[in-house]
């Protein structure tokens, strides 16, 4: 694939994205790498320039001209790995709330407030997919870029020890204040961007309660092993996904003990 064939696709006045050839059962469609700019504005911020494709950072770069900033929602391999590919392409400093993934900046802060060119971006410390996780809010577009925690299909994953639950349950809690007080829209990491935040950020809230109360009453019933709540409750899924099932399971475990 070249990048003559791939196109962003714009979904407000600030916001488009390149979509990663990297579709897997985990990055759904492939990772959207967000291209971010003042209408007016002449430099850009990039979010998660992802896999180290050459047709795909090209794309992104034709796409999103000078940049001013390279922001990555957290640590995994899909947003990562392109990482010093890019800082050579661009120049442009990189941040994270990990330090590790920071190049020639600073790590970034909850409730921090970039400003490029007009742009205004609110860093948002979102953790529990993976404790490095964070959002950024595009107030200007009543919009929210979610990273993995929030996806534009299905469900994603909290997986220990990388996530935590805990954590989750309460960003989710306060994604949910923000788009209570105005932001409708979610720019996720991976799949359609989602037009009712709301009712998503519900479906996200309950359907983690109720795998909270089938792996409850599972251990209830004597299964004290991941692996023996997974082949209960997740029964009526293929057994290709038990292995991330499992983790997302042992996380939920970890959750029980400290929290009952």
């Amino acid at each position: 694939m070249t990048s003559d064939s791939i196109a962003a696709v714009r979904v407000s006045p600030r916001a488009q994205f390149v979509l990663a050839d990297n579709p897997t059962m985990m990055t759904l469609d492939g990772t959207n790498t967000w291209i971010l700019r003042e209408p007016t504005g002449s430099r850009s911020v990039v979010v998660d320039p992802g896999p180290n494709f050459a047709a795909h950072l090209d794309a992104v770069e034709e796409a999103a001209g000078e940049v001013a900033l390279v922001l990555y929602t957290h640590h995994h391999a899909d947003h990562t790995e392109a990482i010093d590919e890019f800082a050579r392409r661009t120049g442009a400093p990189a941040r994270a709330i990990g330090p590790y993934w920071c190049r020639n900046a600073e790590p970034l802060r909850h409730r921090e407030v970039i400003t490029v060119d007009g742009l205004e971006l609110q860093i948002l410390a979102t953790p529990g997919h993976t404790m490095d996780s964070m959002s950024i809010v595009l107030a200007q577009d009543n919009a929210l870029l979610t990273g993995d925690t929030i996806l534009g299909r299905g469900t994603t994953v909290v997986a220990h020890p990388d996530g935590a639950l805990a954590e989750y349950l309460h960003s989710l809690e306060v994604i949910r204040e923000l788009v209570v007080s105005g932001i409708d829209r979610l720019f996720p990491a991976h799949g359609p961007v989602v037009d009712d935040a709301l009712a998503v950020v519900d479906f996200y809230r309950e359907h983690r309660q109720q795998r909270l109360e089938q792996v409850r009453r599972s251990v209830a019933e004597g299964r004290t092993t991941a692996r023996e709540v997974v082949e209960h409750v997740y029964a009526d899924v293929g057994q290709h996904l038990w292995p991330a099932a499992e983790l997302s399971v042992e996380a939920q475990l970890l959750y029980l003990r400290k929290h009952g």
